[in-house]
C-alpha cells in the first residue's frame, strides 16, 4: 500500500475531520444550516469550508455565512473562492475583505464554466487565468494565508490525462498551496493509486480525501456523472429498490460511508473532509464510528 499523509493512527491519535457547507438561499435553509453547524461544531473539526457559486453568484451569502461562523462559533472557517467571470481586482478585493474580518484560510478554485459543467471554460480577460495564478496572488498578498486546492483521483473532466492533471496540481503547489482536498470517490483504490502518482511527482502536501455520504443515490449518481467521478456497480446494487424507502437508504448510506472511512483510516489516512450537503446525521454518525466524540474527545475506533 502507498505512503499516505502520515503513519497509521494509533489508539492515542485518531483521524481529524473537516466539513463543507454551502450558503443558504432562503431563511428556512439558513435555519437548517445553523442547526447542522450547531450539531457538528462539538466534533471540533479542523476547519469548515463554505462554497462559492459560479461567477461569484453566492458571494454575499458565502461572506455572510463566514462572518456568522466567526461571530457565533469557535469554528475556523475556510472561504471558497473562484476566478470565474471576475477581474483580478475584484478577486483581490474579496481576498482582502476576508482577511480583514479574520479569515486565514481560502479554498482556491478555478471554478466551473459560467455556462455550466460541460461547456468550455473561458477565463476573464482581466482575471486570473488559472487556479495556480489565484493561489499565487493570495499568497503574495497575504503570505500567512493557508490555501487549499482541489485534486482529482479520476482526473478533472477537462484534463487531457491524469498526468496532465497532476501537473496542474503541481503548479498549484509550486504557487503556494498548502493542502489539497480530493473530489469525492467511492473506490478507495482510486485514492491510493492517485496518491502514489502524486508522491512520485514530488508533491508532498497533504492530499485529503473528500467523502460524500450518499443521502440520495439518484442525486449522487447525477452529481458524480457531472463531476467525472465513477459510481461502482456494487454501490448501485446496495441502493437498488430503495427509492421509496428513505429510512433504509439512510442505514445503507451510513454503512457504506463508515466502511469507506474506516478502511482509509486503517491504511494511514488521518484527515477526512466531508461534503455534508448541509446535513448532519450521516456525518455525525460516521465521525462517531471513526472515534471522534463531541468537544474534541477522541476514542479508539
Amino acid at each position: 500500500m502507498s505512503d499516505t499523509n502520515s503513519p497509521a493512527p494509533s489508539q492515542a491519535h485518531r483521524p481529524s475531520i473537516s466539513f463543507e457547507f454551502f450558503p443558504p438561499k432562503t431563511e428556512e435553509m439558513e435555519q437548517n444550516l445553523w442547526g447542522v453547524i450547531n450539531r457538528l461544531a462539538p466534533l471540533a473539526p479542523d476547519f469548515v469550508s463554505v462554497t462559492y457559486g459560479a461567477g461569484g453568484s453566492t458571494r454575499e451569502r458565502t461572506h455572510s455565512t463566514i462572518q456568522r461562523i466567526l461571530d457565533e462559533t469557535r469554528l475556523i472557517p475556510a472561504a471558497h473562492l473562484t476566478c470565474v467571470d471576475a477581474t483580478r481586482a475584484d478577486v483581490d478585493e474579496v481576498v482582502d475583505r476576508y482577511h480583514e474580518i479574520g479569515v486565514r484560510h481560502i479554498v482556491a478554485l478555478r471554478g466551473d464554466p459560467s455556462g455550466g459543467i460541460g461547456t468550455s471554460y473561458q477565463a476573464h480577460p482581466q482575471g486570473y487565468q488559472s487556479s495556480a495564478d489565484l493561489v499565487s496572488a493570495i499568497r503574495s498578498r497575504h503570505p500567512e494565508m493557508e490555501v487549499t486546492v482541489s485534486a482529482y483521483p479520476e482526473k478533472h473532466p477537462e484534463s487531457a490525462s491524469l498526468d496532465a492533471d497532476i501537473d496542474a496540481l503541481k503548479a498549484k503547489v509550486d504557487a503556494g498551496a498548502t493542502r489539497a482536498i480530493t473530489q469525492f470517490f467511492f473506490d478507495n483504490d482510486l485514492y491510493f493509486r492517485y496518491l502514489d502518482r502524486v508522491r512520485a511527482a514530488g508533491i508532498a502536501i497533504p492530499i485529503v480525501p473528500g467523502i460524500l455520504p450518499v443521502q440520495n443515490f439518484k442525486l449522487a449518481k447525477n452529481f458524480a456523472t457531472r463531476a467525472g467521478a465513477t459510481v461502482p456497480d456494487w454501490l448501485a446494487e446496495k441502493f437498488e429498490g430503495l427509492d421509496d424507502d428513505a429510512d433504509t437508504r439512510r442505514l445503507v448510506a451510513a454503512t457504506v460511508a463508515a466502511g469507506q472511512v474506516q478502511k482509509l483510516a486503517k491504511h494511514g489516512v488521518e484527515h477526512f473532509h466531508f461534503y455534508t450537503m448541509n446535513r448532519a446525521d450521516l456525518v455525525f454518525a460516521i465521525s462517531h464510528i471513526l472515534g471522534i466524540r463531541p468537544n474534541g474527545t477522541q476514542k479508539a475506533a
